[in-house]
């Protein structure tokens, strides 16, 4: 039978398990007698269960190695203990903690230094990103909490007293509030990250909800890194997953991913500086100032010309979507062989065949156009001129656009990731077309890039820019096309933007400029848009970012759901959406065109098939349901039924070009 006295330790143990630090202050008397009781059941599963409740394990082994510590000395037997309540895995934070912990002369300099000495050993202490289980609390900052407070409330150890009160007011609002805004931004991060896709199933069935890491793991994404913006600063950084699939290499703030096309605005950033500075003209011809290369003149080109302003909004009537870009070791062309089309050049000539100024086509062509102005006007090497002119002033360290990457950059990259879930040959493509497809970069820089842009537009900045320069970027030229950004994204005009996609890289940046809002995911994998587009509509959902009500198309969620439950289940989610979701998913003549695309890509021809038939009888009158049922027979060896879907198809649509190619090799087949 238990003692009198272990009873009492027992139950003041049991009351510190529940208690907070206030009861402690007062009940030192009472914990120093429960001290031996709180050693044994601490390393003891049984007895107060404490391993149950590691929060409160740790209290107690806090309150007990301050008790401990007439001379200012941790067990370090406790030590260890406390970490591994703690969760504390990460190695480096680990062995921080542990050095912390163990070192005795904190608590000196708390005594003998005052406030300016506790404030500095605070900030030390607090830099580290161990926290109590459950909570936002760094573990340091919470046995300093105890520090100050059991050898100083008491001040028998400590010389001037009211300095040590004032340093604990402080401590404590200062702490309070860092402690919220750090809980907030966990909360938050914790509520983005685990419903990332939330999709309505059949009556009867739950809704299909996947978190990030199971979207990252459907979608064979082996990394994602994502800063995201608030009130026009970062507000965090997160990194998911590895830097090459296959290995444990983790992604880190400072991996490098292949930015894409975000490459773009970035150059027309690079590009409209030297319109400010009066070494180009947004209006007049560019072969005015091309040197080594001009572009063709045809009949297109009689009576309007390819401006910089034209190449900068896609209206310049320029041709060439995008690059491939080369595998390491292939032969890599000079950019005016690229322009050419000339080998050892993969694209057709950069041409004009549209009216300069008529409409908006995308052109990957036009902007490597640019890139050759900006080399002949500035005599400079187009990354060497990046690196001067925007990435260096805005603080872009991580950032370059060397073509290929060198060698001393290698090891800090990812590496590609293919569909389904290969490494791209080589780990990456080589882009000469660096203005258009060639910079290696972080989110957090990109975010740097897209906070600087929208504190230029409010005046507020001009590291590169003038405020009236950058209004001018962020107008519209035709279609909701600036020059280099994408603008009134999701229906908001003050937000702007750009997606990017290199062989085996995906990334998106948003910025809203009048909130400060927005967010920059690079992922490692062509599927990495599926993913990032996912999480910006979980991260603006929890940040209330003022997007317009705008239905997404039903061909997400459906893709999303073949890749988890197959085909079929696929296509009964349509016909279950379709009748009671419509208000919710939007439906129109491509839905089923990319959900069709999506299972053929995946080898599953049989299943796209069948989901071409639905989108022709959904959609009879309309002639790419007919091309696109043609093609999935013709891969399947079914020349009778493609050749007369291709020609179903042209009934519709003579201007097919794609059916009248197919058609042609249709037939020499035959």
């Amino acid at each position: 039978m238990p003692s009198e006295e272990t009873n009492h330790q027992r139950a003041f143990a049991k009351q510190v398990s529940r208690c907070d630090l206030n009861m402690v202050l007062v009940e030192q008397t009472k914990l120093r007698s429960a001290v031996p009781y709180l050693q044994r059941t601490a390393f003891d599963p049984g007895g107060l269960q404490l391993r149950r409740s590691p929060m409160h394990g740790l209290d107690c082994f806090v309150r007990y190695v301050k008790w401990r510590r007439a001379r200012f000395e941790v067990l370090p037997e406790l030590v260890e203990t406390i970490l591994k309540l703690c969760h504390c895995d990460h190695p480096l934070h680990y062995a921080i903690y542990r050095q912390r912990l163990l070192d005795a002369t904190l608590a000196h300099k708390l005594q003998a230094g005052g406030g300016r000495q506790a404030g500095a050993a605070f900030e030390t202490w607090d830099r580290t990103a161990c926290y109590l289980p459950g909570t936002s609390v760094p573990l340091a900052t919470y046995v300093l909490w105890y520090e100050v407070s059991e050898d100083c409330m008491s001040l028998r150890n400590c010389r001037d007293s009211a300095s040590v009160v004032a340093v604990l007011i402080v401590f404590l609002l200062v702490s309070n509030s860092a402690f919220a805004q750090k809980n907030s931004v966990d909360e938050r991060i914790r509520r983005i990250e685990a419903n990332v896709a939330s999709i309505p199933m059949a009556e009867g069935q739950p809704p299909l909800q996947l978190n990030l890491q199971q979207m990252m793991e459907t979608l064979k994404v082996p990394g994602v890194s994502v800063a995201v913006i608030d009130n026009f600063k970062i507000a965090w950084t997160k990194t998911y997953g590895v830097a090459e699939t296959g290995t444990s290499k983790p992604v880190t703030p400072t991996t490098l991913f292949q930015a894409g096309s975000i490459s773009k605005p970035v150059a027309a950033t690079a590009a409209l500086y030297l319109v400010e500075h009066g070494k180009l003209s947004l209006d007049e011809n560019v072969n005015n100032e091309l040197k080594i290369w001009k572009v063709p003149d045809n009949e297109f080109t009689a009576t309007e010309k390819v401006t910089l302003r034209r190449i900068l909004s896609h209206t310049g009537g320029l041709t060439v979507h995008g690059f491939p870009g080369y595998a390491v070791g292939e032969p890599v062309p000079t950019v005016e062989q690229v322009l050419n089309g000339e080998k050892p050049a993969n694209t057709a000539p950069v041409r004009v065949n549209l009216v300069p100024g008529s409409e908006v086509r995308y052109s990957g062509g036009g902007v490597t156009i640019e890139q050759l102005l900006i080399t002949d006007v500035t005599g400079k090497p187009f990354p060497q001129f990046m690196h001067d002119t925007v990435l260096a002033p805005i603080g872009m360290t991580n950032s370059t656009y060397q073509q290929p990457l060198p060698a001393s950059l290698a090891s800090s990259a990812a590496s590609g990731t293919r569909a389904g879930g290969t490494v791209v040959p080589g780990k990456w493509h080589i882009y000469p077309e660096m203005a258009a497809a060639g910079l290696w970069t972080t989110p957090t820089d990109l975010a740097k890039f897209a906070i600087e842009i929208a504190l230029s537009r409010n005046g507020k900045s001009n590291r590169v820019l003038s405020e009236g320069m950058v209004r001018r970027m962020l107008s519209v030229q035709k279609d909701d096309v600036g020059l280099g950004f994408f603008l009134d994204v999701r229906g908001n005009p003050n937000a702007f933007g750009h997606d990017g996609s290199d062989e085996g890289f995906q990334a998106l940046l948003i910025m809203i400029s009048d909130t400060g809002q927005g967010a920059a995911i690079m992922t490692n994998s062509d599927r990495g848009i599926e993913l990032a587009n996912y999480l910006e509509d979980s991260i603006a959902r929890e940040y209330g970012w003022k997007f317009a009500e705008q239905k997404p198309n039903a061909a997400g969620p459906l893709m999303l759901l073949a890749e988890i439950k197959g085909p079929q289940a696929a296509m009964d989610e349509y016909h279950y959406l379709r009748a009671n979701a419509a208000s919710q998913y939007k439906f129109d003549e491509d839905t089923l065109i990319r959900l069709g695309y999506h299972v053929l890509m995946q080898g599953k021809t049989t299943d796209a098939i069948q989901v071409f038939k639905l989108e022709v009888k959904d959609y009879p009158r309309f002639w790419n349901a007919y091309d696109s049922l043609g093609e999935a027979y013709m891969k399947a060896g079914q020349k009778e039924l493609a050749i007369e879907n291709y020609n179903k198809s042209l009934e519709l649509n003579p201007k097919n070009d794609n059916g009248v190619e197919m058609l042609k090799k249709l037939k020499e087949q035959k």
